[in-house]
């Protein structure tokens, strides 16, 4: 990761499904780096409850000398329920209720919630209020929200200092701002506030038509998982998203290959268009001009993502390509 700081990178993200946890890689990176964020692109809102998130938030910014940025999500159905046991019931409420309570642990205030889903703390009980016994060296910690869907969205705007989109089309920007300004104009606060920080699968190729198809081969793991099989055929966001693209046809084709258990058919449904709208791939020339489409659609910062087709031995070559083509 030192690279990374050497070559000028902004931040670092870490995130987790049901694998290593975010937390544990966070920790370590403070301790080997000096300058450059680090994020959590997720800390699950499932897997810990409010005060633990933020008594986390509180340690990895005291290690990292106020570097951190905590990125919440609330995961899907399919992980809040098969790995964690916990319902996946009206998740845009429980997010709210969520960040309102880190955001007073943070900000060391005494802890007194009545929600819907949190009480805090219990009635009727010896549970007393309490107050965070450490100091975060950031006075706020930023909170991201990794959201999706119109409602979500909103919730970001009225919530959240950042947003986590995936799968985000800089051509729907004024889609997405329009969603945001409605759920910023709830609490009254500016949606320019809100940090834009698309997770965008990012690959640098060389020049000509076969490193292209090569390029865009790279993308296709990724995006058959989650555009045809994050989800059921009745519940899908990322489908939705892309249908919302006017890709809904492409999509629903992936999908239908992805559950019959045909995944290289479903990876090689995807039309090159639908690759081309949410990741960014190409020669360098091509890379920096798309770059520069996300930028004038006013993202704030672009988290680059490993393809999962790209091999662990060139990762540290795309940093460094990534990096020239952003210039």
């Amino acid at each position: 990761m030192p690279e990374a700081e050497r070559l000028g990178y902004d931040a670092v993200w870490i995130g987790e499904a049901y694998g290593a946890d975010a937390v544990s890689a966070l920790g370590w990176l403070a301790g080997r780096t000096e300058r450059i964020r680090l994020g959590s692109s997720i800390l699950q809102m499932v897997a810990r409850t409010p005060a633990m998130t933020a008594m986390t938030a509180a340690g990895l910014d005291q290690v990292s000398e106020g570097r951190f940025v905590l990125g919440l999500g609330t995961s899907g159905p399919q992980v809040a329920e098969g790995w964690h046991g916990v319902a996946f019931d009206k998740p845009l409420a429980r997010s709210r209720e969520y960040v309102a309570i880190v955001r007073a642990a943070l900000a060391r205030r005494t802890v007194r919630h009545e929600g819907q889903h949190f009480r805090l703390p219990l009635p009727d009980g010896p549970g007393k209020a309490l107050k965070l016994a450490t100091h975060p060296v950031q006075d706020p910690v930023p909170i991201y929200l990794a959201a999706m869907g119109p409602r979500n969205t909103e919730l970001v705007g009225e919530v959240a200092d950042g947003w986590l989109p995936i799968l985000y089309r800089p051509e729907s920007a004024a889609y997405f701002r329009e969603l945001l300004e409605k759920g910023a104009a709830r609490s009254g606060r500016d949606a320019a506030e809100v940090a834009v920080t698309p997770m965008v699968s990012v690959l640098v190729t060389e020049e000509g038509p076969e490193a292209l198809a090569a390029g865009r081969d790279a993308m296709r793991p990724f995006l058959a998982l989650y555009v045809g099989g994050m989800g059921s055929r009745e519940q899908n966001f990322y489908l939705n998203l892309v249908a919302e693209y006017g890709f809904e046809a492409d999509a629903r084709a992936v999908q239908d290959l992805y559950l019959e258990g045909r995944k290289a058919e479903a990876e090689a449904a995807l039309s090159d268009e639908l690759i081309d709208a949410v990741t960014v791939v190409g020669p360098p020339g091509a890379v920096r001009e798309r770059l520069a489409a996300y930028a004038e659609a006013g993202v704030h910062t672009l988290v680059a993502t490993k393809p999962h087709g790209l091999p662990d031995d060139r990762h540290r070559e795309q940093l460094r390509l990534i990096a020239a083509a952003a210039g």
